[in-house]
């Protein structure tokens, strides 16, 4: 009996969100084209205003001043009916507050169809945006255009690209590292707070193996970690490397690659996918090597969470100087 109470009392709370969402739709919509005709003049805030206090006396305080002007925000950023159709099925209003306020389009879509498919919860959704998740994913790297086709796929058909999974820079300040340390301590750190390292991977990562032995020929060698991804379908290989990317760490991730491939590999499953985590980065060298259109990805990883003004000019110059190259080899 408490199940059927708790499952019908969480069907009645998401309809009446999904109702509640595109009321307020429909309500920022009827102001920003049939009051205001789309026009901010000193007029314009004396209406809506008094449309507040119209409505505030009849209805609640659901409807002030503040609250209508989210209400005008929000069909300004959102302002297609299907797609609002689409996430309020499963985004709260709350959620969609905390979308309103990021400017550039594309990294709020990618927000808003990443909550949607992992189910963030409004305090998870807020420290992915302050975290800067969108700027540290590999799809924020790309042409605008590609970046749009990659959310258009995700929403349309929910598969995620290892673009949209795997990140250029991870921060691992939960580890608790010294300055100088070793792989082999960077690996048992790792394993001593997975949940921590997976919940900074992403979701979808389950934790197979450790020092994961590849036998070739009469040789051994050892990956540091393994892992699947769910959604991507993929053993995912994890290498951890002190100081910058090298040639050489290309070669050898490719060995994994093609052993677990085809030693591994289950039915029904992707090929594999490298992630070589370097204590450094190594831009030239990945380009160079044409990393981006391969099955080996690299990124830095951080021991110590910077001043967040030094991550942002850092990300951002990472993202221009990326979609510049990107520029240049498509001319």
């Amino acid at each position: 009996m408490k199940a059927l109470i708790d499952a019908s009392r969480q069907r009645l709370a998401i309809s009446v969100n999904a109702e509640l969402t595109m009321l307020y739709w429909q309500i920022g919509w009827a102001i920003n084209t049939d009051v205001l005709q789309q026009s901010r003049a000193d007029y314009g805030k004396q209406t809506v205003l008094a449309l507040a206090r119209q409505l505030s006396a009849e209805y609640g305080g659901s409807f002030s001043e503040k609250n209508l002007r989210r209400m005008m925000q929000f069909a300004d950023v959102f302002p297609e009916k299907e797609i609002v159709v689409s996430l309020m099925r499963q985004l709260s209003w709350t959620h969609l507050l905390a979308l309103i306020p990021i400017k550039d389009p594309l990294k709020r879509a990618f927000y808003a169809e990443m909550c949607r498919l992992d189910r963030w919860s409004v305090r998870a959704l807020r420290q992915h945006i302050d975290a800067m998740l969108y700027e540290r994913t590999a799809v924020s790297r790309k042409p605008e255009a590609a970046i749009a086709q990659d959310l258009t796929t995700l929403r349309e058909t929910d598969q995620l690209t290892p673009d949209l999974v795997f990140r250029d820079t991870y921060v691992l300040d939960f580890l608790g590292l010294p300055a100088a340390h070793s792989e082999a301590t960077l690996e048992k750190a790792v394993v001593g707070r997975l949940q921590e390292f997976i919940l900074e991977m992403g979701q979808g990562f389950s934790f197979l193996e450790r020092q994961k032995r590849i036998s070739v020929d009469d040789t051994d060698y050892y990956l540091d970690l393994l892992f699947y991804h769910r959604k991507l379908r993929r053993l995912v290989a994890i290498d951890l490397k002190l100081g910058k990317f090298r040639p050489e760490h290309k070669g050898q991730m490719e060995l994994y690659l093609r052993w677990l491939d085809r030693y591994d590999r289950q039915e029904g499953e992707l090929p594999p996918i490298g992630l070589l985590l370097c204590s450094e980065g190594n831009t030239e060298h990945v380009e160079l090597l044409l990393l981006d259109q391969s099955d080996i990805r690299v990124a830095h990883y951080l021991t110590e969470l910077p001043p967040k003004e030094w991550f942002e000019q850092k990300l951002h110059k990472a993202i221009e100087l990326a979609r510049q190259q990107l520029d240049q080899h498509s001319l």
